[in-house]
């Protein structure tokens, strides 16, 4: 799995490409960890529109993020997942913590 970010303007976006399972999370946690330290941003979007494969694994990436962005006083949601992603988001009922936005609804 790819992860590519960017930081502008107080916003961390991470882009997960591929697939998010057991094998890449610990990884992907580490790495978004560092880059959340790195920038303490104001916001941290996760944009899973590259994301092909997610188990609940990824449930937890999700958390984990949406936990450390509250501790810094920040706020995290999820843009643009795609059909399996997003099944195993609503399955998880982690919608109820952290904000699941469509495409139209995409934050400035």
């Amino acid at each position: 799995m790819k992860l590519l970010s960017t930081f502008r303007s107080g916003r961390l976006t991470l882009l997960p490409a591929g697939e998010l399972d057991h094998h890449s999370a610990k990884g992907t946690v580490k790495r978004i960890e560092d880059l959340i330290e790195e920038n303490l941003p104001r916001d941290c979007v996760l944009d899973l529109s590259e994301l092909s494969f997610m188990d609940s694994s990824g449930i937890a990436v999700i958390l984990r993020v949406y936990k450390r962005m509250r501790e810094l006083g920040g706020r995290a949601w999820i843009e643009g997942a795609q059909p399996q992603p997003a099944r195993v988001i609503d399955a998880s009922g982690i919608d109820r913590m952290v904000p699941v936005l469509s495409k139209a609804e995409k934050r400035g």
